[in-house]
Order: structure tokens, then sequence, then C-alpha cells
């Protein structure tokens, strides 16, 4: 199947450019002037990556990152933020937003298509059958709102387990404090930061009981958390 991806650029000249050097490596590329149209592509289809510019005449492709992230249907899908802006702080900003990287300008094309084949292949695309068809280690059993660890269900209310579940669809990125805010307790305003630190702790003591060996959630520091699978 033809790796979908989302091009969100209103620089004509650079857009052609990133789309000829994903579509030489057979990835289908649809393009985007601005951040209105970009969501209107997402809510008719299903996209595998997303290449978003930061600086659009309508708005900052950081805003729907931030949609894209807070929303179940597209919290896993890979993002690459492009920007003119290469000083640390932009860069430091989109990924405590939740992008999986960033590049700024100018750039190479033949770089960037390097970075998203990465970038799938981290997320899986690509893997052989019998791995995709492994058991999981962790599994999200939706409809009885419950997940299990090794085929053992945890103990979890509910927001741990909104939590979990938040992490778990996002595993392997870093998710800020108010990405699993947002997902977990919604708009309570009584929640805090210091709300996500106590609920992280007690998942971890959760799984650490039916799994010694192993730490599931890492911290980074300024950034937030991360499920780490095997």
């Amino acid at each position: 199947m033809t790796t979908q991806l989302l091009l969100l650029e209103d620089d004509p000249a650079i857009a052609r450019t990133v789309a000829y050097a994903l579509e030489r490596d057979g990835m289908a590329v649809t393009h985007s002037l601005l951040v209105h149209d970009a969501r209107q592509q997402m809510r008719s289809r299903r996209f595998d990556l997303l290449v978003l510019d930061v600086g659009l005449p309508d708005g900052s492709g950081l805003d729907l990152l931030r949609e894209v992230r807070h929303a179940p249907a597209t919290v896993a899908v890979p993002v690459l933020m492009l920007s003119a802006h290469g000083e640390e702080i932009d860069r430091v900003l989109g990924l405590e937003l939740g992008a999986d990287d960033y590049l700024a300008k100018p750039f190479s094309p033949r770089e960037l298509a390097a970075r998203v084949k990465a970038l799938l292949r981290r997320a899986g695309q690509g893997k052989p059958a019998a791995a995709a068809a492994a058991p999981a280690v962790l599994f999200d059993d939706e409809a009885g709102q419950r997940i299990c660890l090794r085929g053992q269900p945890l103990p979890l209310t509910r927001r741990e387990y909104r939590l979990l579940a938040h992490l778990l669809r996002g595993a392997g990125r870093i998710h800020s404090r108010d990405a699993l805010l947002a997902a977990a307790w919604g708009d309570d305003s009584e929640s805090t930061d210091r709300t996500v630190d106590t609920h992280i702790k007690t998942l971890r003591a959760k799984l650490r009981e039916l799994d010694p060996a192993r730490e599931y959630i890492s911290t980074h520091r300024g950034m937030g958390y991360c499920l780490d699978l095997p």
C-alpha cells in the first residue's frame, strides 16, 4: 500500500521540491497551501505522516500540530515540522507540542526524504508481517476500557486508563504535560501539571507490579513523558 503524506507548505517552489523528492521514493503527497485546507484534507482521509510548515498565511502549523496530538485518530501519526526559524527555542517548542522531528529551512530535499523514511520506520511502516502480528506487550481493550500488560489487566482508575491509553497510542513519542492533561482530564480547570506527575508515578508502580524488570514510562525533563515498548 502506498504511503500517504500530507504536506502543508505555502511556498509553491518548496512544495514542488519536497513533493518530487518524496514521490521519487514511491510516496503519495497531498499538498495544502493553508492550515484550513490541511484540516479539510485530514477530515476526509487518513495520512501516514504529516509534513507541516510553521508559518502560514492563515495561521501556524503548530496550531494544527496541537489539534493532531489531541485527537485520538491522529495522535500516533508521525509529524515533521518545517520552519525558517532554526533557533533552539523554536525546535524545543515544536518537540514539546508533539512533533517527531524538526527541519530548518533551507534544507536538502534528500535529507528531508531520509528523515521522513526514518520516521516511517520508527512508526512501524514496512515491518515484516510476522513482526507486525506479534502479540502486543500492552494491549488497549477500548470496549472494556482496560489495558492489559502481557495478557494481565492493569487495575486502573478512569483517569489512569485515559492517561495510559493516550501514551500507548503515541508510544515512543514524548507527550507534554499539557497534552496529557487534555487527554485524561479534558476541561477540568482544577487539574495541573502536578496532577499528571502524580498519576504517572502511580501508573509506573502498577506496571512495575506486573513487570518488575522493566520501566515503561520515561521522563524527559522539561518536555514530558514517553511510553517505551520493548
